[in-house]
């Protein structure tokens, strides 16, 4: 956890704590310019730091739209990272955790090898093996680390991971998908068979508030979608081709294609733009990565970790 003040002076105040790509906290000495604006987009602090914590506090409380305020961290040789909204308050701590990824950063997939990945994410595991043998999976799986420069890889272990902690009204959503679709796989999403029963699964999620209604025109076969909308940034969302079924492993399956955008409201989040344009336009997996840290840090659920890092 990243450093926490044990009192809050008068007015409002942000704790803003910088992490590396390995989730680890960024060295000591190294250069960041932290800039913070209040939501009038007024720059109210703009300074480089060399801690990896850095406290803000006296921050002006207005009592309407210009508490939201947006943290922003720059570093050399590395992307922008940043959070909005943080809303201020009087006599208040807003801890606002951030990951600053170097623009050049590549996976390091250590832990996630396929003797690991059956430890610690059996689920997912099992999901891969379906149909073939032990060492057709294994092989497979260990190919996906070379397209892309293990793009692909990362952004699977990014979708079941996040899946994996999708609640739904019986067991989580990773549980309900049967087997991948190999040669659909993709940087930015997949295709799988899905036990059918995840349709109704989402709808009633969708009643209770931990899921949205969300466009499938833009999904050649779409019949339906469905986003989270649990944080402000890295959602899953999963679209169903309700048309196309097939029985896998005893179940009526439906093909599902999940992926994850970077924000919930794209025109809501524009102020962090610079964030994902360092990345190209493109959904990049490094990106989902550090947003969906980022998010579950602020939600305060369990650290989103795919097994993987970034360096």
């Amino acid at each position: 956890m990243g450093t926490q003040p044990t009192t809050a002076p008068r007015g409002g105040s942000i704790m803003v704590n910088l992490f590396d790509g390995t989730r680890k906290p960024v060295a000591d000495g190294t250069d960041v310019l932290i800039t913070v604006k209040d939501g009038n987009q007024n720059i109210v602090k703009r300074q480089d730091y060399t801690h990896p914590s850095v406290f803000f506090q006296g921050l002006q409380v207005f009592g309407n739209f210009g508490d939201d305020y947006t943290v922003v961290a720059s570093a050399k040789n590395c992307g922008d990272t940043g959070f909005f909204p943080v809303h201020i308050a009087e006599n208040v701590v807003q801890i606002v955790d951030l990951m600053l990824l170097p623009k050049d950063g590549g996976f390091n997939f250590n832990a996630a090898s396929w003797k690991k990945l059956k430890q610690a994410r059996p689920t997912l595991a099992a999901i891969l093996a379906e149909g073939v043998t032990a060492g057709a999976a294994q092989q497979r799986y260990g190919n996906l680390e070379e397209r892309e420069s293990g793009a692909v890889l990362a952004c699977l272990l990014n979708i079941a991971t996040a899946m994996e902690q999708i609640l739904l009204p019986q067991g989580n959503a990773l549980q309900y998908l049967k087997t991948l679709i190999w040669d659909q796989m993709a940087s930015d999403r997949f295709f799988a068979y899905a036990d059918a029963a995840l349709v109704d699964q989402v709808k009633t999620a969708t009643v209770h508030g931990t899921f949205a209604p969300a466009p499938y025109n833009l999904h050649p076969g779409a019949t339906s979608s469905y986003k989270q909308i649990q944080f402000g940034e890295a959602n899953v969302q999963l679209t169903f081709h309700e048309n196309d079924t097939k029985v896998v492993g005893g179940q009526n399956c439906v093909l599902v294609e999940p992926d994850i955008d970077y924000f919930k409201d794209l025109g809501a989040h524009l102020i962090l733009e610079v964030v994902t344009n360092a990345f190209g336009g493109v959904t990049d997996p490094r990106v989902v990565y550090m947003l969906r840290w980022i998010a579950g840090r602020r939600a305060g659920v369990a650290e989103f970790d795919p097994l993987y890092v970034i360096v």
